[in-house]
C-alpha cells in the first residue's frame, strides 16, 4: 500500500502548499479524511459509462461537479444536490474518499456564516453515477454549458487546461490509486 509521501512524489504539484487568491486561502492537499464538520466543499470524480464526468461553464471554467455545503446539509446531500445542478447526474453507489485541500482562510469571516472558519476542507470523492437529465443550473449557481464524459486520462488533460486548475491532478491521483 502506498503512503501519502509516495503519492506526493508522483504528483508534487497536487501535494505542494499553495495559495488560492480568489478566496484568500492557503491550501495543502492530503489524503487524510478530516472531521465531517470541517468540510465546506466537495467535488466528485463521477464514474459513468464511457469514463468520468467533467463540466464547463459560461465563464470558460473547467471543473469536476461539486460545490459548497448548505446549512445542515450532509456530505451525501451536498453531493446529490450538486450533481443534479451541475451534471444532471445521480449517484448509483457509495462515495469513496480520495482527499482534500486543507484551506486556511486569510479573510476575517467565512464566505457564508454557516461554513467552518478559519479552517475548512475542500474534499474530493469518487462515485458511480448515471447522467439522466440536463443540469438544473439554478440561478444562484454556476451556469454549466458542457457536461462531458471522457476517459480518465483525457478528462485529466482537459481539466489541466484550466489556468491554475487543480482538478486534473486530482483525477490523476484517482487514476494512480486505481479508483477510476
Amino acid at each position: 500500500m502506498q503512503t501519502e509521501e509516495s503519492w506526493a512524489e508522483q504528483l508534487p504539484e497536487l501535494f505542494a502548499p499553495g495559495y488560492w487568491p480568489w478566496g484568500e486561502l492557503d491550501v495543502r492537499f492530503s489524503t487524510a479524511e478530516p472531521a465531517d464538520e470541517l468540510i465546506s466543499n466537495v467535488h466528485v470524480i463521477c464514474r459513468t459509462e464511457g469514463g468520468i464526468v467533467a463540466c464547463g461553464n459560461d465563464l470558460g471554467w473547467r471543473f469536476l461537479p461539486g460545490g459548497t455545503r448548505e446549512p445542515g446539509e450532509t456530505i451525501e446531500q451536498l453531493v446529490e444536490r450538486e450533481l443534479i445542478e451541475e451534471a444532471g447526474a445521480r449517484i448509483t453507489g457509495p462515495l469513496t474518499w480520495l482527499g482534500a485541500h486543507r484551506a486556511d482562510h486569510r479573510r476575517p469571516a467565512p464566505y457564508r456564516p454557516h461554513l467552518p472558519h478559519p479552517l475548512s476542507y475542500w474534499a474530493n470523492v469518487v462515485a458511480d453515477v448515471v447522467i439522466d437529465q440536463a443540469p438544473t443550473n439554478p440561478d444562484d449557481g454556476e451556469q454549466v454549458t458542457q457536461v462531458l464524459v471522457l476517459p480518465p486520462s483525457e478528462a485529466a488533460a482537459w481539466l489541466e487546461e484550466q489556468p491554475d486548475g487543480i482538478m486534473g491532478p486530482i483525477v490523476r491521483l484517482a487514476l494512480a490509486m486505481g479508483l477510476v
